[in-house]
C-alpha cells in the first residue's frame, strides 16, 4: 500500500527526531516552540524557536512543551507535532499518517493518553506509543528477541531510562527524571554560586558539551564564559574548567547510578550473569558526557559501552520497528 504513510517520532524533552521509512531520520530539531503572548499563535518551532530561548521580548515566550519526558503543555505539544508531521510529509496531504511515538518508560497511562490525543489532533490517523528503552535497544543493534539479558541505559534530555531486556520484553526497568536539562540547570546554579555569574540555559549546555566530564580530569578542559555579574549587573567574562561541571552534576550522576543499581538488584540472577557478560549499553544525547561510561563501569563493576550514534538510537529503533512491525509487535505493545 503506497498510501499507508508511517512516521516514527522520538518525542524528547530537548529534541524531536522524525523517522520516515526508506528515508531514515529526516528531522532532528530542538523541541522548543515560540508562542506569541498576545494572540497565543505559534511563531516558530524547532531550531528557529531554540535560537529565541532567553532572548525573546515580553510579547513572545519560547518554551519546551515537554518536561521530564512528558507533556507539560498540551496545546503547544500538539502544535509542535503538527509542524513536524507536516514538515516530514510535505505540504499536500491526502492521507493521514500512522504515527509511532517513543515515550519514557516511566510515564503514566494518563500521560500516554495525552500523547496519543495530541498526535491525533495534530493529524495522525492512529498513534502507537512505544517505550523508549525497547526502541533504544533496537536502535543500538541489541538483539532484543534473544533469550539473553541485555541492559540498556538511555540518558536523554528529561529522563534516564534503564531496562534489562530479554526475549523481546522488559524484565526489570525504571525511569528517573534526571537528564541533560537538569545537568544544564545544575551548571547554571553552580556558576552563579561559585562565580556570582548569571548565565542562560544555552550557555550552560555549551559548557557541558565543550568541557563537561562525569569524572575529574587530570588535564582539565577550560573555556571562557560570558554572563552577567550578579553584583554589578554588568556583562563579565570568566574561565570555567571541567572540574566545575563535574562538581555541579555530581548529585545528578549519583541519582542515575543509584537507580541503575536498583535495576540490577531486581534483575533475575541468570540475566544478571548475561549483563555482566555482555556489558551495559548507554545511549541518548546525554550519554555522550565524557567518561560517563567509565563512571558507570567503575560504580557497577559491569563493562559499559557507548552505543553508536547514541542520540539517534531511539529514532532509529522506532524506524526499524515501523519497518518490521510484525516481528516487533509483541515487544512493542505488551509493555
Amino acid at each position: 500500500m503506497m498510501f499507508n504513510k508511517k512516521i516514527g517520532i522520538d518525542l524528547g524533552t530537548t529534541t524531536v527526531l522524525v523517522y520516515v521509512p526508506k528515508r531514515g531520520i529526516i528531522i532532528n530539531e530542538p523541541s522548543v516552540v515560540a508562542v506569541s503572548k498576545i494572540d497565543k499563535t505559534v511563531l516558530a518551532v524547532g531550531k528557529e524557536a531554540k535560537d529565541m530561548l532567553g532572548r525573546t521580548p515580553d510579547s513572545i515566550i519560547a518554551r519546551r512543551p515537554l518536561k521530564d519526558g512528558v507533556i507539560a503543555d498540551y496545546k503547544t505539544t500538539e502544535a509542535m507535532l503538527r509542524y513536524f508531521m507536516n514538515k516530514a510529509l510535505g505540504g499536500v496531504r491526502i492521507f493521514r499518517p500512522e504515527v509511532m511515538i517513543a515515550v519514557p518508560g516511566g510515564i503514566t497511562s494518563t500521560e500516554r493518553r495525552a500523547v496519543v490525543d495530541a498526535a491525533i489532533s495534530a493529524g495522525a490517523k492512529s498513534a502507537y506509543i512505544i517505550k523508549q528503552p525497547i526502541v533504544a535497544a533496537i536502535g543500538a543493534n541489541i538483539p532484543i528477541g534473544s533469550p539473553n539479558g541485555h541492559m540498556i541505559v538511555e540518558i536523554g534530555g528529561g529522563t534516564s531510562e534503564m531496562a534489562v531486556i530479554s526475549l523481546g520484553g522488559i524484565v526489570a526497568s525504571t525511569s528517573v527524571r534526571i537528564g541533560g536539562v537538569k545537568m544544564d540547570q545544575a551548571i547554571m546554579e553552580h556558576i552563579r554560586r561559585t562565580y556570582g555569574l548569571a548565565i542562560g540555559e544555552r550557555t550552560a549546555e555549551d559548557i557541558k558539551i565543550r568541557c563537561g566530564s562525569a569524572m575529574y580530569l587530570t588535564d582539565k578542559l577550560r573555556m571562557e564564559v560570558k554572563g552577567r555579574d550578579m553584583i554589578t549587573g554588568l556583562p563579565k567574562i570568566i574561565e570555567v574548567t571541567s572540574d566545575d561541571v563535574t562538581e555541579a552534576i555530581q548529585p545528578l550522576l549519583e541519582g542515575i547510578l543509584s537507580t541503575l543499581k536498583e535495576v540490577l538488584t531486581v534483575t533475575p540472577p541468570e540475566l544478571s550473569a548475561d549483563v555482566m557478560d555482555k556489558g551495559i549499553v548507554i545511549s541518548g544525547g546525554s550519554s555522550q558526557l565524557r567518561n560517563l561510561d567509565r563512571l558507570i563501569a567503575e560504580a557497577t563493576g559491569v563493562p559499559t559501552y557507548l552505543a553508536e550514534d547514541p542520540q539517534l538510537c531511539v529514532a532509529k529503533g522506532t524506524g526499524l520497528a515501523l519497518e518490521n512491525l510484525e516481528s516487533y509487535k509483541r515487544s512493542l505493545f505488551t509493555a
